[in-house]
């Protein structure tokens, strides 16, 4: 790839227990994946849905009626679209399988000491948290299944064991959560391009690909700095 190829920073902006954000992930990486002409620098900033969750969670069921007053009936229709989506996209939604919201604080300090260690293993331990909810129907506040999910993808358990034990990074997690949401950012995924343009949502492949493509061919006539 050339260094004249057109390159665009995306800043995805999500939470470890929202099913649209998995959906959202995936369907970004396809879109990217179908436009090999670009580069794209992308990383990963926290939002959490449940900020006052306490560790132990809460029932599932009642906490979505309680917060979104949503009926059985609606939820398991919406549940069966988001299984279907991901199916569609590689991504394993189990039924049944998670039965508690969280809290995800301690994940999203641990999302940003592994983005130090570069914008791979941020990404793949992105990834290996939300299949760990999602899909294994694992605690993401529990610090035994932050640390399997960071030695799952090559990250030093040990590290990542010294900063959940510790406070480590909480107060750039909260300045950067403060930021977005100061930014007009309430609701998840949010995909921010090129720190200018916004697309909402887990969109399909098409879509993104689509506004990657326009924004790509505006940014290449911009000059570079």
């Amino acid at each position: 790839m050339s260094s004249s190829s057109p390159s665009l920073r995306i800043d995805f902006i999500s939470d470890v227990s929202c099913p649209w954000c998995a959906i959202g992930l995936k369907s970004l990486e396809q879109a990217v994946q179908s436009l090999p002409e670009l580069q794209v620098d992308l990383h990963f900033q926290p939002f959490e849905l449940n900020p006052q969750m306490a560790p132990e969670g809460e029932e599932i069921n009642a906490h979505l009626a309680r917060k979104y007053g949503a009926a059985p009936a609606q939820l398991e229709q919406t549940r069966e679209t988001i299984r279907q989506r991901g199916a569609e996209l590689g991504f394993t939604f189990t039924k049944g399988a998670r039965d508690r919201i969280y809290n995800t604080f301690d994940a999203h300090r641990l999302l940003h000491w592994a983005g130090l260690q570069g914008g791979q293993a941020q990404r793949d331990l992105k990834l290996a948290l939300l299949s760990a909810y999602f899909t294994e129907g694992q605690n993401p506040g529990d610090h035994a299944v932050l640390r399997r999910a960071a030695e799952g993808v090559g990250l030093d358990g040990e590290a990542a064991a010294a900063v959940l034990a510790s406070e480590q990074f909480s107060t750039e997690v909260r300045q950067l959560e403060a930021e977005w949401q100061a930014a007009g950012i309430n609701s998840v995924p949010a995909i921010v391009i090129n720190q200018r343009h916004l697309i909402q949502g887990g969109q399909p492949p098409e879509v993104f690909a689509q506004a990657l493509r326009q924004i790509a061919a505006t940014a290449e006539g911009s000059p570079r700095s």
